[in-house]
């Protein structure tokens, strides 16, 4: 069994750099641990959480804004058993679309373990112990990662559990605690929160979402606290203990003090992700990692071993699914002989809550902090005539210039179906274009992208027209 690459792991950069790679000539092999192909974001991550996501918004919209649309309803309720069986089925449908696509390219999938036996020799262990033999020119790592679980969080996957589990609950909980006020967090507390359950989210930080920009933070927070969302900001959590029942988190601040304590159904730990490479016996290849498990790679993705090659959450860098599904393409171009390239840059960042928060870009902080000159024009969407008919009127559009070019440095947003209109700001930021040219494009109305207009208008010399 030889191949001219063989990708190890089968999730969105996995999958995708196979499917490149079968695209151009190569004979190409694809070895998967789990018996459903997709990795996290298919089975346990993404589609999921959205498909849950959409299920709690219809839920939250029917008991909240429903009688002032002028639609009255009798004996509302949430049969949790089939919203858990929807998300299943999406899952199941999505799952077998990457098996398709794995045979229309004639790509070669093995079930197990892959780890290497050497720099061009791959094995293959399945479930039952029995093994299998690759050679192979080439080898893309696409791994992923996985839940960071501190031992001190004692992690029992019962009350104490990580997005996995959370995905599977299949009775609406009273209380929830959340640890950790990132993407993954945020959008599990919501789904959980507009189902009526109480959330309370510990954070570090002085703030939820820190690694975006400050505005986003705060729009999303002041939203999420219409849901009853309550936010423990610049703590640390010193215990958590699971029951069969329940779960009890202690936490202080990280300055000191006393000692509190919230009793919960359910803990969700989602304070990070860690790479996994677990099994790959990487050090049989003489492939090096950093000290957090990341795979070192140069600036063609490649390992320090030559043909060896890394992509995804296992490398430096965001941990998302399209950014995995970019370094995929971009390796397998490189190793047939073309010349791609990846802006990082102009990667967008999406949460999944309601409303959703997009962004593309530098933030307002990094723009300060490496003394960039910038102009900011911010448009809330309570100002714009198509949020008010769909009752969608928090959050707000923000533009970020060069003070002297007018070149789109930034472009962040909290609202309606951000995650879309944000694509808008990506392709302008891709041709270098302005704000003056983002302000100049005729928008369709009444839209949401027309807060983009607007908020374009305002950075150049604050000639907005809704406010």
């Amino acid at each position: 069994m030889n191949f001219d690459v063989t990708v190890i792991g089968s999730g969105p950069g996995g999958y995708v750099s196979a499917i490149r790679c079968a695209q151009l000539g190569l004979k190409t092999a694809i070895i998967e641990k789990y018996n459903t192909l997709g990795g996290t974001c298919l089975n346990v991550g993404c589609i999921p959480s959205k498909a849950l996501l959409d299920s709690s918004e219809h839920y939250h919209n029917a008991a909240h804004t429903f009688t002032e649309h002028g639609i009255e309803l009798k004996d509302l309720k949430i049969n949790m058993p089939q919203m858990i069986k929807r998300k299943n089925e999406v899952v199941d449908q999505t799952c077998k679309g990457v098996e398709f696509l794995m045979k229309k390219n004639k790509i070669e999938v093995f079930t197990g373990v892959g780890s290497f036996k050497d720099k061009n020799t791959i094995l293959v262990t399945s479930a039952d112990g029995t093994t299998k033999e690759i050679t192979t020119a080439k080898t893309i790592i696409a791994t992923g990662s996985k839940p960071i679980t501190p031992e001190t969080m004692n992690y029992d996957k019962n009350r104490v559990i990580t997005s996995t589990e959370a995905l599977l609950i299949n009775k609406v909980p009273k209380s929830m605690v959340v640890i950790g006020g990132g993407v993954i967090g945020l959008e599990l507390g919501s789904v959980f929160a507009r189902l009526g359950t109480k959330i309370h989210v510990i954070e570090f930080q002085d703030r939820i979402l820190p690694t975006m920009d400050v505005d986003c933070s705060k729009e999303l927070t002041r939203s999420l606290k219409k849901l009853e969302m309550e936010f423990h900001f610049g703590h640390k959590v010193t215990g958590v203990q699971g029951s069969k029942t329940g779960a009890t988190v202690s936490f202080e601040s990280k300055d000191g003090g006393e000692t509190k304590e919230i009793k919960a159904d359910y803990c969700l730990i989602a304070i990070g992700r860690r790479p996994y490479t677990d099994g790959l016996a990487l050090e049989n290849a003489g492939i090096k990692a950093d000290d957090k498990g990341r795979i070192e790679v140069d600036h063609h993705l490649q390992t320090n071993v030559e043909g060896i090659y890394a992509i995804g959450d296992v490398v430096k860098g965001a941990m998302l699914a399209h950014k995995a599904e970019e370094e995929g393409v971009f390796v397998a171009e490189l190793i047939a002989g073309q010349k791609p390239h990846i802006d990082y840059n102009l990667i967008p960042g999406v949460v999944y809550t309601w409303p959703e928060v997009s962004a593309v870009g530098k933030t307002e902080l990094e723009l300060k902090e490496a003394g960039i000159p910038y102009k900011v024009g911010k448009f809330p969407f309570k100002a714009l005539g198509r949020a008010r008919a769909s009752m969608d009127t928090d959050g707000m559009v923000k533009v970020l210039a060069h003070k002297d070019t007018d070149e789109l440095l930034g472009v962040h947003m909290v609202g309606p179906r951000v995650a879309d209109v944000i694509m808008e700001a990506v392709a302008l930021m891709e041709f270098k274009a302005s704000a003056e040219d983002m302000a100049r494009i005729c928008h369709p109305h009444p839209t949401y992208t027309e807060a983009l207009k607007e908020a374009a208008l305002a950075a150049t010399d604050n000639r907005a027209l809704h406010i």
